[in-house]
């Protein structure tokens, strides 16, 4: 899935205490007069009495690396863009829990139709829905959206399910033939339009396999419509044009604070309730400065969300404030972290140098650093055990503690002149963050590395999908969940390199992994017959990810978040990775 902006920062509760902080409201509504025949979605009886006006308050300490819909993968901004600017042909509803993940249609009349064994996929785009300036959202939009995808020298950072989808003949490196809508011949503009076509509002996906669940995917914004006329290709990275109930005031501020305002062109659709007049959005706010406003809940605090999880030191002053706990919540997310050699890095390139690295890892005080030792469990894979199967497998036999003499005979045996020098970057979100880091690297050097720690607060993933950045470290911090669920959206998205790496982007695959095997049995779990056969094939792929050291996996992340005491209409929405669901949330008396 989306990449996590956050780490979990929680610390254990007691059962009366984890009790009190469930998820705040259930129940379930119908809509009101709505577009088209997509039906209820549903929400929670706070949603269902939430009155419409008001200011809503969103404070992060990270910023938003792309308002590009193609180019959107993190999951906050996933949840964001979703319910305030982009629509797509199929959603999920604004509901607590299993309720939301029953996906429902959005600018589509229904979620699909599949012919040809799941290889033919049909959406009929509904009449009479709008763009900001009054222009209607037209097939050839979504068709001319999905096409810039393809372009991953300019749209970068997004996710790669067209590129690994869609029946476009590859190139000998498993690379496509059609090189996005900048540069495309007319003969191959032709490879796509078969592909991906338009027949007045019905629009058709060609594919080049059986994908059942193909109507899930096409709810992220790499799937969302977008107007050929508006495209400035990469300079329209922040170029928010709006087809939801919600438009930009003035331009993209990045790092500041940002104000969306009501969209007069759109019409109530079932799924966002809209009730806010005014979101503003501000960035570059430090988690603890965040966690003291929302726990002291005055002023504009009181009618403020975050996707910020309440750092360590301050969950005490939380549970132990009867008026706080009842505004907090302790969801479990569908993020797992992970550490990944970079294999563009020399001293990577040893497979017992990255033996070494994983076999020392200290998980445990990783955990404890972060302040999450019991309610943020150590994972033995990236795919969170929220999903079916058995992905526990351990071929190193690691310890949770780390061995750090097994790792330093390892690297004695490796060749390579100790200690060994790596630099390990990271997303910081915090100071217990920075702590996390000085615990891996306390661990590491125990068994013969010599570690430099680089944080960086903004724009993380840019730098670390940026192949020309790739010489300035060798061990990154990674933190994912699936799509929707299935493993199909977590280990092909991660390390399928044909449809990750390019000269200018690593996509998702930011340790630039690369195993012709690997992705031959990828393939083969895409030629299924069930959903249980692919999941055995999946988990033999991540059995040999794991032997081959691809990824180090850490921790399965739990968030501790908190809002102000005027919110209404809270929702746990698992579809959207438990992040604010802006499509539900109202304030009241601002």
């Amino acid at each position: 899935m989306k990449r996590t902006t956050t780490r979990a920062l929680t610390v254990a509760l007691s059962g009366v205490l984890v009790a009190g902080l469930a998820a705040c409201s259930g129940g379930s509504s119908g809509s009101s007069s709505t577009e088209g025949s997509s039906g209820s979605t549903g929400g929670s009886s706070q949603a269902a009495a939430g009155q419409k006006g008001g200011t809503l308050y969103y404070y992060t300490s990270r910023n938003a690396e792309h308002y590009d819909p193609q180019r959107t993968y993190i999951g906050r901004d996933i949840a964001n863009e979703s319910r305030m600017v982009y629509r797509t042909l199929t959603t999920f509803p604004s509901a607590d829990g299993d309720a939301s993940l029953k996906l429902v249609a959005d600018l589509a009349t229904d979620t699909g139709k599949a012919t040809d064994n799941n290889h033919t996929w049909t959406f009929t785009i509904k009449d009479g829905v709008k763009w900001q300036d009054g222009k209607p959202i037209k097939c050839e939009d979504f068709q001319y959206g999905i096409s810039r995808t393809f372009a991953t020298s300019v749209i970068t950072g997004g996710p790669n399910y067209a590129i690994q989808y869609l029946d476009i003949p590859k190139n000998s490196d498993g690379s496509s033939k059609y090189p996005g809508p900048y540069d495309a011949k007319p003969a191959q503009q032709k490879l796509y339009d078969k592909a991906v076509s338009c027949d007045g509002n019905t629009l058709t996906f060609h594919l080049n396999r059986s994908v059942p669940d193909f109507n899930q995917t096409v709810y992220l914004p790499a799937f969302a419509p977008y107007r050929k006329d508006l495209d400035h290709g990469d300079k329209s990275n922040f170029d928010v044009f709006s087809s939801g109930p919600y438009k930009l005031e003035g331009k993209w501020n990045q790092g500041g604070t940002n104000t969306f305002v009501r969209n007069p062109e759109w019409k109530p659709d079932g799924i966002r309730k809209a009730l806010p007049d005014k979101i503003v959005i501000t960035e570059g706010m430090e988690d603890e400065v965040i966690a003291q406003k929302l726990i002291s809940d005055q002023g504009n605090d009181q009618y403020a969300v975050t996707d910020r999880s309440v750092p360590a030191p301050f969950i005490p002053k939380v549970i132990q404030d009867p008026n706080a706990k009842d505004r907090a919540t302790n969801p479990n997310s569908p993020f797992n972290s992970y550490l990944l050699p970079n294999f563009r890095s020399k001293v990577m390139q040893n497979k017992k140098v990255r033996e070494a690295l994983l076999i020392a890892t200290d998980k445990k005080s990783a955990s404890t650093a972060l302040g999450t030792a019991v309610s943020n469990p150590n994972s033995l894979s990236i795919v969170n055990p929220a999903l079916q199967g058995d992905w526990s497998s351990n071929p190193y036999n690691t310890k949770v503690s780390g061995d750090p003499a097994r790792a330093k005979k390892l690297l004695q045996e490796s060749g390579v002149k100790m200690p060994v020098p790596i630099n390990y970057i990271y997303s910081r979100g915090s100071d217990q963050s920075d702590k996390q880091a000085a615990a891996l690297q306390q661990a590491w050097q125990k068994a013969g590395f010599k570690v430099s720690l680089q944080p960086e607060t903004q724009n993380y993933y840019t730098i670390i999908q940026d192949p020309s950045k790739s010489g300035s470290w060798d061990v990154c911090w990674g933190g994912w969940g699936a799509d929707w669920p299935s493993a199909s959206t977590v280990i092909p998205p991660l390390f399928d390199s044909r449809v990750n790496l390019t000269k200018s982007s690593n996509s998702q695959d930011y340790g630039a992994y690369a195993n012709p095997q690997v992705n031959k049995a990828i393939d083969a779990s895409f030629q299924s017959s069930s959903p249980e056969e692919q999941r055995t094939a999946l988990i033999k792929v991540d059995d040999m990810l794991k032997k081959d050291v691809a990824y180090i996996p850490l921790d399965i992340t739990k968030f501790f978040l908190i809002r102000g005491s005027g919110v209404t209409g809270w929702v746990d929405n698992k579809a959207f990775a438990d992040y604010p669901d802006l499509g539900a949330v109202g304030v009241s008396g601002s």
